[in-house]
């Protein structure tokens, strides 16, 4: 039962543009796990930045709006020198660039605010206010302001304080503290990230670009090498068939036929019974008589069946009929619609061959069970016996070596080969190709488990 042909050039550009798809996600990835604390640390840039201009900012506002504007009179708190001042500010206040302002001399009194009720009353200076008092730099903090003043009029949400220090006209110094949107500080942050976003990612796609061509090749020159190994394990399968038929050919058409021409002869001569060697004619027949069924049996055993017209099912039954013939009960479990290639039809017969072999020079087994199962992509062979079995600790008994030569095969075409034995609990020989390994291989003998006698060899793939 063949299947079709399969298509190796489909199935490595399949296997490259898997390649390349993990190449991809693991690059996007990679980019969501570095953009991420890159876009954070961006942000907080942007936010110092923005703070730092609007502490400059109410720097400028008291050197040089405010300050010269507070000469004795306001100081004292004159109404008429108040009113003037808030004349001044109210296109500030208006327009919402400024929330609050406040005014605090040495003392700790309030000598100006827009509230005129905060005016003349004593706090506590601001932490930042002595430093300031002595020309220190300015403090500028951003969250919800719950200062005891405010309760008078209280302020909305997230603001923006900020505290400068600042001499009035007369030389007095002043703490200046004003409240501002934390809106101009979130636009500001937003502008600098979204200026800067676009060419931090076109450098990391870029880069990703960049590592995405050699990756692509590198994952062609992989899939050309596999391909070259598998071209090679068919081409050294293929010639190892045609040997074994010539041989078989070989065989069959002159060692055979002169050996069977002898067989005759000497029949001939035994009917006569003229001869005074005949028990030395009977004895030399029956042994040429049996070396020539061996030979035949052996040319059966070269001569490969040919997959491709029959069907591995077909070609594993034929491999049993030689143990049929000894009275072994073969039993095969095989699907009834199976689609094997050619390449994975010669590799499970080779194995299958060896192992009935094995089977019925070694065994001494009354019952072998020969079990194909095929899932997709996943193929399993297992083919197990209850005779005598061996012992993995001592070593492989003679005739058991064949099976260890196929690794190398199975290695190519990414398979495993697994053997499991016990003495006097039968051996089980299982052979897997495609994504899934075989299941540990447990034999037994008569319905009993031995699991701390058993002795199992595994032959894995590079991908275990």
């Amino acid at each position: 039962m063949a299947g079709p042909p399969h298509d190796h050039t489909a199935e490595e550009r399949s296997e490259v543009r898997s390649a390349v798809g993990r190449f991809l996600l693991a690059g996007f990835v990679a980019l969501v796990v570095v953009g991420t604390p890159a876009a954070l640390w961006i942000r907080s840039q942007a936010e110092a930045h923005a703070l730092s201009n609007v502490t400059l900012m109410t720097q400028r506002l008291a050197d040089y709006a405010l300050a010269p504007s507070f000469t004795g009179p306001l100081l004292a708190g004159n109404p008429l020198a108040v009113r003037a001042l808030d004349a001044r500010l109210a296109p500030w206040l208006d327009k919402g660039a400024v929330l609050r302002i406040k005014v605090w001399n040495a003392d700790g009194r309030i000598v100006y605010s827009d509230v005129s009720e905060l005016i003349g009353q004593r706090y506590s200076l601001p932490e930042a206010g002595p430093a300031l008092l002595l020309g220190g730099p300015g403090v500028t903090e951003i969250g919800t302001s719950t200062e005891s003043e405010h309760v008078l009029q209280p302020l909305p949400g997230d603001v923006v304080e900020v505290y400068v220090g600042s001499f009035a006209a007369t030389g007095a110094p002043l703490v200046f503290e004003a409240y501002f949107d934390d809106d101009i500080v979130r636009e500001e942050q937003t502008a600098v990230l979204f200026d800067m976003a676009p060419a931090f990612l076109l450098a990391l796609g870029v880069l990703q670009l960049a590592q995405l061509v050699p990756a692509v090749r590198l994952a062609r020159r992989i899939q050309a090498a596999q391909a070259g190994r598998r071209q090679l394990l068919q081409r050294a399968v293929d010639a190892s068939a045609l040997e074994r038929r010539r041989i078989a050919r070989d065989l069959h058409d002159d060692v055979i036929q002169d050996l069977a021409g002898l067989s005759y002869a000497m029949e001939s001569e035994i009917t006569r019974g003229n001869s005074e060697h005949l028990p030395l004619f009977n004895r030399a027949l029956g042994l040429l008589q049996q070396n020539v069924r061996t030979l035949r049996a052996m040319t059966t055993e070269l001569y490969t069946l040919d997959l491709d017209g029959h069907g591995f099912p077909v070609a594993l039954s034929r491999l049993a009929d030689p143990l049929r013939e000894k009275g072994i009960d073969v039993r095969l479990t095989l699907p009834e619609n199976n689609t094997l290639s050619h390449e994975n039809s010669a590799v499970l017969y080779r194995i299958a061959r060896e192992a009935l072999a094995n089977i019925l020079k070694h065994a001494d087994a009354r019952t072998v069970g020969c079990t194909l199962d095929v899932d997709g992509d996943r193929i399993l062979l297992r083919i197990s016996d209850d005779g005598r079995g061996f012992d993995h600790a001592a070593g492989a008994p003679q005739g058991h070596l064949g099976l260890r030569m196929l690794h190398d095969t199975m290695l190519e075409v990414g398979g495993t080969l697994e053997i499991s034995s016990l003495p006097g609990g039968g051996t089980v020989v299982s052979a897997s190709l495609g994504d899934s390994k075989a299941p540990p291989a447990r034999p037994t003998r008569g319905g009993a488990r031995h699991p701390r006698r058993m002795a199992v060899q595994r032959i894995a793939s590079p991908a275990d």
